[in-house]
């Protein structure tokens, strides 16, 4: 899976322990969102900058910044950007544990069951899409030629809302080893995402269905989901909407950067250098910060 040929060059995929880092989510009431995510999801304050505020777990690690843009109006469905940001949690009890949170808050909670994750679907106050998730163990999920078996069945709520209540040590922040697991874009079109995120960053195909397009590295299910479902042939989402300002891509060594550099040169993609970062755009507009592993 790490190395293919596509015509005459050579395929090399992005270091397996690349990962998402933080993702900055633009709002209209920045008061507001932090009452959201604070107060009903979990999140803590990390640090209060001139734009907005940054938010972590227990460990502290940051994890989601927002961003205020007072009199923002919400993301157009048709546009492309945001489909949701994705939250792991540790655990099947800790999954729980935001399942009775989110009830208790009186929340819209979709779900689904996807073989390798279980999954919730909320919307902050602006409509940004989130997920809150959990893995199942990697020796369960199934392959079949480089690519894993992925489904939407019903989540078994009854049994997850059990597991949150038996939870002997209740947390009122998001519990340590809480992580940004991936991120959801709508996109425009999925050869020119494939053409991007595979063909030049590096990142593997995992899976692909009618009109949406998953790839990892280092063998996870998915940490870039892809789709047109609502926005094929659609355009960015104007600065003035709520949605994605940006979203971290951490490598962990200066060499494989520098590797992802060498490919962005190669292909002809702009990007600017500033504190040993890189920072580029895909064909839609969307503001990729690759930085190497700050842990």
């Amino acid at each position: 899976m790490s190395i293919e040929q596509q015509g005459t060059s050579t395929f090399t995929s992005i270091h397996p322990d690349t990962s998402v880092g933080m993702v900055s989510l633009r709002v209209s009431d920045l008061e507001r969102a932090r009452r959201f995510y604070e107060g009903v999801i979990g999140f803590q304050p990390l640090e209060q900058t001139p734009e907005g505020v940054i938010l972590g777990g227990q460990e502290k690690r940051p994890l989601l910044e927002l961003l205020a843009v007072p009199g923002a109006t919400s993301q157009s469905r048709r546009a492309t950007g945001l489909y949701h940001v994705a939250i792991l949690l540790p655990t099947r009890p800790d999954l729980g544990r935001a399942f009775l949170r989110l009830a208790r808050a009186g929340v819209q909670i979709g779900q689904g069951d996807h073989l390798v994750s279980e999954a919730l679907y909320i919307s902050d106050p602006d409509g940004n899409g989130l997920e809150l998730y959990r893995d199942r163990p990697r020796n369960t999920w199934h392959w079949t030629n480089d690519m894993v078996e992925m489904a939407v069945d019903p989540v078994d709520t009854r049994s997850l809302a059990e597991e949150g209540a038996r939870d002997a040590e209740p947390w009122e922040t998001l519990p340590v080893g809480t992580r940004v697991g991936h991120i959801h874009l709508q996109v425009a079109a999925i050869p020119a995402a494939e053409h991007f995120y595979h063909t030049i960053l590096g990142f593997d195909i995992t899976a692909s269905m009618p009109g949406a397009l998953f790839v990892s590295a280092g063998g996870y299910h998915h940490h870039i989901g892809l789709n047109t479902w609502h926005s094929q042939g659609g355009r960015p989402t104007p600065a003035t909407q709520a949605g994605l300002q940006r979203y971290t891509l951490a490598i962990p060594t200066r060499e494989a950067l520098v590797a992802v550099k060498e490919r962005l040169l190669a292909h002809k993609i702009p990007f600017a250098e500033q504190g040993g970062s890189i920072r580029i755009n895909d064909p839609w507009s969307n503001e990729i910060l690759l930085t190497v592993l700050p842990w």
